[in-house]
């Protein structure tokens, strides 16, 4: 989608994504190899019952699916961070998730209008209908300048 394309109110939603134990495990031993998300024996034996994605696995397949469904062929270039981020349920193998978008606010700049600036909510949801992540992201656009 391009930055004109976005509009305060506006809800984007993208997936399913379905999430294999193999990828949990991949992700996991390559970036947060703690043992609820690498020792499927240890987890069942755990506070989860099982193994568990990590909340920056679950933030990746977020990254993903807008990407997918708005920020590829977009004038997007980067973001500042997040307003808030929390992981309301884990991801399990086997889930199938589904995100939903929300846009905030979509504008240029005022001191830089060739900058568009999106502040928008992102909501995984479970195949049950949990929330598994919920975050407020900004996303910066390099736009031309106005006439």
């Amino acid at each position: 989608m391009k930055f004109a394309e976005f509009a305060a109110g506006q809800v984007i939603e993208a997936g399913p994504y379905r999430v294999t134990e193999a990828e949990v495990l991949q992700f996991a031993r390559a970036y947060d190899p703690q043992w609820f998300h690498t020792d499927a024996q240890a987890a069942a034996e755990g506070p989860f019952g099982g193994l568990i994605a990590s909340g920056w696995h679950t933030g990746a397949i977020a990254m993903r699916l807008a990407v997918d469904a708005a920020l590829a062929d977009s004038e997007s270039f980067a973001s500042p961070g997040l307003a808030h981020l929390h992981w309301p349920h884990p991801v399990r193998p086997g889930d199938t998730l589904r995100l939903v978008a929300d846009v905030i606010e979509a504008r240029r700049s005022d001191k830089r209008p060739a900058l568009g600036l999106l502040r928008w909510r992102w909501r995984l949801f479970n195949q049950r209908e949990l929330p598994v992540l919920d975050l407020e992201a900004t996303s910066l656009f390099r736009l031309a300048p106005e006439a």
